[in-house]
This record gives structure tokens, C-alpha cells and sequence, in this order.
């Protein structure tokens, strides 16, 4: 008697074949077999006229503090999401010596916008080394699996000291043969590779650039080398690419003497809109030549969300709006309408200099069914000129909408052409992978851990201002091809043998809601969340952990190593 059935669901097994109706048999944490008339089993799923996958593994998250207070690394599971991969962008929290945790938490804060209150409240720092690190994610019982790479950031702090924040400093020869020799104790240990960012976008919350901005080739190689010589893990980095030949060269090199692979992260803005198609060429380029390098590919432009909740709006700018911003929402919206201090902040508004928070024709409320391919029409600019009414008083009603929870959209990477058409050619071409949503992070202006969901529903169904592509191959996108990438051969298809992960989709209802503001951090931090309808189940080794949206309360989860 087999301990579970899958019935007569319609099977998208990741492989990209075509997809078909089946059971699925499961003993303890593995698939068994796949078929017809499997015999009785202790427990049974219906799964007729349901989509039956495998669970969704999601490389680039940021969930490194997260996963010391909270087992049911949400909202990933509620995206049908079964296993992270934290650690990215060369932030993270191992090794550590003792005393600099502060200087951590800051860096994390900075780059990745997750409340530093929060993050020293709940992280509980039972290690200095990266292998302690993973034994202590490992001793906690949680819903879905975790992985976890090496951060250069951490890494080069922990050797050079003071001198490691700051990267004008550079390490010396000792230095380098260190920081490579515990980036290879790392991955031995069970880190699934090494991660590097060289962009001006992330600094630490004292406003210091990332540590690793200007790492010289001698420090990358050598780490390379040493990562290697494991036999195991693969990299990770982000960019901004202004010397764009010189520093492709200098990363693909990572990727030469390693033998390993390598993912980018690419994101264009507006003023470099053939930079993807750049990257994706030489990327093309490089594995002709043996160089196994990806790319990671958001599945919606990467975008800001600004509203009275969040980090950042325009109305922060204005002398008389920071009076009333400490108040409680209800009683700052009741000011703001107000017909006194809304005459005063729409003035205020006005005279604000141009800068991403108030160009009208690239805000676009998200609204209660939240639209992120959004025509012209949508903004708050488009809505001013229908209205005939100033397009700063346009804004004010946006902020104010749904009594202040209203969000607006920004699209400010990967949206050149006002359309997705871009990240169509670019998520399809076969050496990219979907990525970049950054779950756990940025929580008080993104809420990008659905874009599993989103992959799905929008591409596969949603979308009215271009193709769609079909559900065999978005699932093996976020499925199949995310866990090779990191060397995950266990998982990402649905196969006898593999890990029973697996999601029941109601492919109809499947959707996003609004992204809502919470305060369920350690110290009362908030973050914006989002929800999802149609998973009916989602399996972690074999155990329903979530039912029709709601955690069962079950946690096969693991660490992962490599």
C-alpha cells in the first residue's frame, strides 16, 4: 500500500513534454511511480481537473536572517514555492566574528531593505563559521527547503577586518588565499555556491557601497579557483555592467577556471534597453566556448511599490507631510483629506525636483487585482489629463485610494517599451532561468516572492497585450531548469525516484491579490506581503503543507547541501 495517490490529475511534469493525466504514487518523501490504477494508498489527493507539478524552486531569495525565527518561510510557500536558495547579491550572515554582527545587520538592511530592528531581534547567532552557519538552519524544523551560498560580503569582512567594509581596500595576497580557502570550506560543507555583488545600487545603511564593488580580478579568481577545486557549487553575482566587455571578461573568467556555473542577474533600465540582449549574446558566446555561465531573468519588470505604507513615496519630500507621517494610518489619511493640508502637499508636491517617486507616467496603481504589464492609459499621469485636473493632485488621489493602502507601481527595470516584450525574449532564450524575486527582501518596497505564482498565471494565461507560452514550458522554467542550475538533481520533475514536492493548481483561480502592508517581524517590523488563490496542495516530501491557502502546520523541510 503506497502512503499517498495523486489522482487523475493532469501531470506538467517539468520536463517540457506535453502534459497527461496519471496518478502519482508516494512513499515516504519519494515519487514512486507514475501511471494508472496505482492501487490504495493511506491517504488520496483528488487532483482531477487539477494542473499537478513539481514544487517550484526559487534561486534567488534572501531569507539568510528569516530562517532563525520563521519555519514557514512565507510568502514563499504561499507561491507553491518548496525550495529558497538564500544568500544572494554577496549579503548574508556567515562566517561573522564576534562583535560585528551590527555591521551585518546594516549591510543587509542596506542592500536589501529588511528592518535592522528585526533582523537583530531575531537572528540568534549560534555560529562564526559558514559550517556552523548551516548547522544551526539545519537544526530548526521548517515547512520547505533551504539552501544557502557563501556572501563575498561577510566573507571579506571576517578576514579583513574594519578594513574589509570599505572596497577601496584591497586584500593582501594572505588575505585572498583565506577568503578563497573559507569560500571552499563553505561549499564542502554544504553551501550551494558563492555569490558577488559589484553594482553602486547596494550599500550598507550607513551609505557605504557593497564591499565587493570593486573585488579585483586576483580576489575573484582565486575564490573561483579554491570554489573549484570542490568539485561542487556554482556563483552568483550582480552588476551594473558600465564597462560592459571588461567586466563580462572578468566574471566569465570565474566561470573558465572553476568549471563551474555561473548566473547574472540581468536588469535594463531605460536609458541601456539593448543591455539584456548584450548580456544574453555573450552569454550565448561563452558556452560555445565551454563557459558555463546563465542568466537570472525576473518574470516581471523589476518595480517599486510606493504608497503611504511604504519606504519611499513622493509626499516624504514635503516639510508638511513629515508632521503627520509618524501618525497611525487611519488618522494620517484623515488629515491628508483634509481640505486645508491638501491643498498645502499638493503645493508641496509641485515643487519637488523630478525623481522616480513623482515621474507621472511610470506610477500605475496596482489596484485590488493588480496589473503589472500596464499600458500608458494606467499611470497617474494618463489619469490626470482624462480628469482635466493637475497631475500632482492626480498623484495625492492615488496615495489616498483604498484608504491609504493603495500601491503604486514603478517599473524601473526591464520596461523600456512600456510593455513585457523584452522580458519575453529574454526569460524564453534558453540559457536564462527565472530569478530575481528576492523573497524575504526588500520588504517596505517590493513583494516579489509571488513571481512564481505570476509566472504562471500571467504568462501561461493572463496576458492580453502579447503572447502567452505554454504551461510545460513556464514549469520547467521555475521547476526542472532553476534546480540544475544549482546542482539540484533530486527535484524539478516529477519522476519516480525524485523528491515528492508537488503542487495541485486550480489552473482557473490561479492568481495574485493585492500585496497588503503586515507587522509580523521580530520587533513589530512590517513587511508587504502578497497572497495567491488556486494552490488546492502544495507536498514537501511528500506532506501536504499547504491546503486550499493554508498552512497544514506540517515541516518536513530541510537544509539542503550541496
Amino acid at each position: 500500500m503506497h502512503d499517498l495517490v495523486v489522482r487523475a490529475g493532469t501531470v506538467v511534469d517539468g520536463t517540457g513534454h506535453p502534459s497527461y493525466t496519471a496518478d502519482i504514487a508516494i512513499n515516504n518523501d519519494t515519487i514512486t511511480e507514475i501511471g494508472s490504477n496505482l492501487g490504495p494508498a493511506r491517504q488520496e489527493l483528488d487532483a482531477d481537473g487539477l494542473l499537478v507539478t513539481p514544487g517550484f524552486v526559487d534561486i534567488h531569495t534572501h531569507y539568510d536572517g528569516q530562517v532563525s525565527w520563521d519555519p514557514d518561510i512565507t510568502p514563499s510557500v504561499w507561491h507553491g514555492v518548496t525550495t529558497v536558495v538564500m544568500g544572494n547579491c554577496g549579503v548574508g550572515f556567515a562566517p561573522v566574528r564576534p562583535g560585528t554582527e551590527d555591521w551585518l545587520i546594516g549591510l543587509m538592511e542596506g542592500v536589501e531593505d529588511i528592518p535592522g530592528a528585526a533582523l537583530a531581534e531575531g537572528i540568534e547567532w549560534e555560529w562564526e563559521g559558514f559550517p556552523e552557519y548551516l548547522d544551526a538552519i539545519e537544526r530548526k524544523p521548517r515547512t520547505i527547503d533551504v539552501a544557502a551560498q557563501v556572501p563575498h560580503g561577510a566573507l571579506r569582512a571576517y578576514v579583513m577586518g574594519e578594513r574589509g567594509a570599505d572596497h577601496n581596500n584591497h586584500p593582501t595576497e594572505a588575505e585572498m588565499a583565506e577568503m578563497a580557502r573559507l569560500a571552499a570550506e563553505g561549499v564542502a560543507a554544504g553551501a550551494v555556491g558563492f555569490t558577488t555583488s559589484r553594482t553602486i545600487n547596494h550599500k550598507t545603511k550607513a551609505g557605504e557601497h557593497t564591499p565587493s564593488l570593486t573585488a579585483g580580478a586576483s580576489e575573484l579568481w582565486a575564490i573561483a579557483e579554491a570554489v573549484g577545486a570542490t568539485g561542487k557549487g556554482v556563483f552568483e553575482m550582480v552588476g551594473d555592467w558600465i564597462d560592459l566587455d571588461a567586466e563580462f571578461d572578468l566574471v566569465a573568467e570565474m566561470a573558465r577556471r572553476s568549471g563551474r556555473p555561473l548566473s547574472m542577474t540581468i536588469a535594463v533600465p531605460d536609458s541601456r534597453p539593448e543591455l539584456g540582449r548584450q548580456l544574453l549574446n555573450r552569454i550565448t558566446q561563452a558556452n560555445a566556448a565551454g563557459i558555463p555561465l546563465r542568466a537570472q531573468v525576473a518574470s516581471r519588470p523589476i518595480g517599486v511599490l510606493v504608497g503611504l505604507q511604504s519606504t519611499y513615496h513622493a509626499l516624504l519630500s514635503c516639510p508638511s507631510y513629515r508632521q503627520i507621517a509618524t501618525l497611525e494610518l487611519d488618522e494620517r489619511v484623515a488629515r491628508m483629506r483634509e481640505s486645508e493640508m491638501r491643498a498645502v502637499l499638493v503645493s508641496e508636491l509641485a515643487a519637488q525636483p523630478l525623481h522616480t517617486f513623482n515621474q507621472l507616467d511610470k506610477l500605475f496603481p496596482l489596484g485590488e487585482i493588480p496589473d503589472y504589464e500596464p499600458s500608458p492609459e494606467a499611470s497617474v499621469a494618463a489619469d490626470a489629463a482624462r480628469r482635466g485636473v493637475d497631475p500632482h493632485e492626480a498623484l495625492y488621489d492615488a496615495l489616498l485610494a483604498r484608504d491609504g493602502t493603495e500601491l503604486l507601481y514603478v517599473p524601473v527595470m526591464n520596461y523600456c517599451h512600456g510593455d513585457f516584450e523584452l522580458t519575453r525574449e529574454m526569460l524564453s532564450h534558453p540559457l536564462s532561468v527565472p530569478g530575481l524575486g528576492d523573497a524575504g527582501a526588500h520588504v517596505g518596497f517590493l513583494c516579489d516572492g509571488s513571481m512564481p505564482s505570476f509566472l504562471l498565471s500571467h504568462w501561461g494565461r493572463n496576458r492580453t497585450r502579447g503572447e502567452t507560452i505554454p504551461i510545460e514550458e513556464l514549469i520547467k522554467w521555475q521547476c526542472a531548469d532553476t534546480a540544475a542550475l544549482v546542482g539540484f538533481n533530486d527535484r524539478g520533475v516529477l519522476a519516480a525516484g525524485h523528491r515528492a514536492d508537488i503542487n495541485l493548481i486550480d489552473f482557473d483561480r490561479l492568481s495574485l491579490q493585492a500585496p497588503e502592508m503586515v507587522f509580523d517581524l521580530p520587533a513589530g517590523g512590517r513587511r508587504l506581503v502578497q497572497r495567491a488563490d488556486g494552490f488546492v496542495a502544495t507536498l514537501v516530501a511528500g506532506q501536504v503543507v499547504l491546503a486550499d491557502g493554508e498552512l497544514t502546520g506540517a515541516r518536513p523541510g530541510k537544509l539542503v547541501r550541496s
